[in-house]
């Protein structure tokens, strides 16, 4: 695995598996001793989304925990006015005839539907280290290749307000 994550990430799935661990896991299981109660286990739908809750949790836990365990803790660096992990870049996307904002953050933070994109994505890695003014070919696949120019960028900083990505 060994993702290349920040300071501020590992904290989150910390703090995530810690409210898991002393809040989550014991009301699942307290579910889990009622619905048994209920009675015949083999028509007890109680009991089945209990269990389904308490495998779904347990599953999340060993994420983060292997998460932890293999990270590789970045800094973030100040890029100045060039494209870097958390810019917020202005783009026009000369294929599609419009102007589009992203936010370049960490895999774990990623979420395309609101403009967070992963560092390691082929949009991101184009863009690095790239200014405003820049013409930059961004290459998503061998056949697929379009053209954006940065408008605008806007260093940021790594800001606990992103929510790490669930599963």
């Amino acid at each position: 695995m060994n993702d290349e994550l920040t300071r501020v990430d590992i904290e989150k799935m910390k703090a995530e598996l810690d409210d898991r661990r002393r809040n989550i896991r014991p009301k699942i299981m307290e579910d889990v001793k009622t619905a048994r109660a209920h009675g015949d286990l083999s028509e007890n739908y109680e009991y089945k989304a209990a269990k389904e809750a308490q495998r779904r949790n347990d599953s999340r836990m060993r994420y983060l925990e292997r998460m932890i365990a293999t990270a590789k803790v970045i800094d973030v660096a100040d890029s100045g006015d060039a494209v870097g992990l958390f810019s917020t870049v202005t783009m026009f996307n000369e294929k599609l005839n419009r102007e589009q904002t992203i936010r370049i953050v960490t895999t774990l933070r990623q979420d395309a539907l609101r403009g967070l994109i992963s560092k390691e994505s082929p949009v991101a890695k184009a863009l690095m280290g790239h200014r405003a003014g820049d013409r930059v070919e961004i290459a998503v696949s061998p056949e697929m290749k379009y053209t954006v120019e940065i408008r605008s960028v806007t260093p940021g900083e790594d800001d606990a307000s992103l929510a790490i990505s669930s599963y």
